[in-house]
């Protein structure tokens, strides 16, 4: 019995989500409602309010289901190729990877029809996932963990926004390289004056 259950809680689950999303692509966020929410999804708002305090609640758990499905991609990917084992940074590939098979979604999380609670969401799982895979890399006296956490989120958060607005025919594996080539190797030569004098 209690299976069923659980099965029947994760089915409504999955469709309120699914609402949810399928919400912020036409409407946009702000303008959603939880009665919105619950007609999409054709469930009753006790059920809704059983599972969820409100959208911002719904919002938030779907970045919870992120975190799991982003953990098991990479640990696919590293007993495949490569892991945090091999070499750092083993969560871009998957995280393009989803972000590519979830585009629409992520295009209308991180863009204009989003909410800054999206974007601090996927801030958040990524921060705990780069802060988990430095941990490895030996420490650098010269710069803080908290600032290479910060600027490796911010960068991937640049390419990820950079490949849905600009860049639509390139594979996941394809901006994977140019990240992982960006923030390990860099922007380019180093030891130039960058005044242009030396």
């Amino acid at each position: 019995m209690v299976q069923v259950m659980d099965r029947r809680a994760a089915r409504t689950q999955k469709a309120l989500h699914g609402a949810l999303m399928s919400l912020i692509v036409r409407k946009g966020y702000e303008a959603i409602t939880v009665q919105d929410i619950i007609d999409e999804a054709d469930v009753g708002r006790s059920t809704f309010y059983s599972h969820y305090t409100g959208k911002e609640d719904l919002l938030r758990s779907g970045f919870q289901m992120l975190r799991a499905e982003l953990a098991e991609a990479q640990a696919t990917a590293g007993s495949k190729t490569r892991g945090v084992q091999d070499e750092p940074l083993g969560f871009s590939l998957a995280m393009f990877e989803h972000a590519c098979e979830y585009r629409h979604i992520y295009k209308a999380l991180l863009g204009g029809r989003g909410s800054v609670i999206a974007v601090n969401e996927i801030r958040r799982v990524l921060s705990e996932i780069v802060k988990k895979e430095l941990s490895v890399v030996s420490e650098n006296d010269t710069v803080p963990q908290d600032l290479r956490i910060q600027f490796v989120v911010a960068a991937f958060h640049a390419v990820l926004t950079w490949l849905l607005e600009r860049r639509p025919r390139l594979t996941p594996s394809q901006v994977d390289v140019m990240f992982r080539r960006l923030v390990l190797d860099g922007i380019g030569p180093s030891g130039r004056d960058i005044s242009g004098q030396g």
